[in-house]
């Protein structure tokens, strides 16, 4: 049985990440985690070191996280009813991060699915700080949903690579799931910086196509030094239906999260965005 959790801050956002997996896992036998978090409006010793339990300050985050979680449970339960999906409520006083965090390791989550905003998210990005966070803390694949996108069956998966970092099959494995389980075909695309491959781009490209040889795969080779530009213009020609990434140092994802910080420039992705966990060695 899979175990995927499901943040939310009761969003409209966030109800359609989780719309968005109820579908996409529908034909798999799932443990649903349904995670809330909260903080306080205000800050006191007592309150911080002890939380809510150990404080005589009565906190309404503790009632408006639980009154949530038990609609979004009612809520589910109105529009699905998949035998093969189990929920499971948490409500946690902590941060967003640190919390997921936590609930992948103690819970061993297969998988994070949330909006790529919440509540009050900055449309100019493409991630709202949250989702940057936990993709970049997160040590299981976390899925991104976009605002207002609808589930649609994944049939065409855009992996963008510059092939500088070596795969193996074990960080793939979440795509070649993803693959298998709807028959999709993976595009690999490399955006060309320089006129020819580097020994070591050559080699780590032939190692891929290894592991990829029994899948539907095209490769391509694109001549644009902006990544961002190639993968979005890739995504709206060729109808992609989700774009997966590797959460690698020094890696096109980096640059992007770290741009997007920086200046509150970022790639608006208009399909499902996949980040997997980095087991791989890096090349220095």
């Amino acid at each position: 049985m899979k175990k995927i959790l499901l943040p939310t801050d009761f969003s409209k956002n966030a109800w359609n990440a989780i719309d968005y997996a109820l579908q996409f896992f529908e034909n798999e036998e799932c443990l649903f985690y349904i995670l809330n978090t909260y903080t306080p409006s205000f800050y006191r010793v007592d309150y911080m070191v002890g939380g809510p339990v150990q404080s005589a300050i009565p906190d309404v985050g503790v009632d408006i996280s639980l009154g949530g979680l038990e609609q979004t449970l009612f809520r589910i339960g109105k529009k699905y009813k998949n035998p093969k999906h189990q929920f499971e409520s948490l409500s946690a006083f902590n941060t967003p991060t640190d919390e997921i965090r936590e609930v992948c390791e103690t819970k061993d989550i297969d998988m994070v699915v949330m909006g790529t905003q919440g509540a009050s998210g900055a449309k100019e990005l493409f991630l709202g700080s949250n989702t940057v966070h936990v993709i970049r803390k997160s040590k299981c694949p976390v899925l991104a949903v976009p605002v207002e996108y609808r589930y649609r069956k994944v049939k065409q998966i855009l992996l963008p690579t510059d092939y500088i970092s070596k795969y193996n099959s074990i960080e793939l494995e979440p795509l070649l799931e993803v693959v298998s389980k709807n028959n999709a075909q993976i595009h690999v695309v490399h955006a060309v910086e320089e006129d020819d491959l580097t020994k070591i781009q050559l080699e780590n490209q032939q190692h891929l196509k290894g592991l990829l040889k029994d899948l539907p795969v095209v490769f391509q080779d694109i001549t644009d030094e902006y990544m961002p530009n190639v993968v979005h213009s890739y995504v709206e020609k060729n109808d992609m239906d989700m774009i997966v990434m590797m959460n690698k140092k020094h890696s096109f994802l980096e640059r992007l999260l770290l741009k997007q910080n920086v200046d509150s420039i970022g790639y608006n992705s208009t399909v499902p965005f996949l980040v997997l966990h980095d087991t791989s060695e890096i090349l220095k």
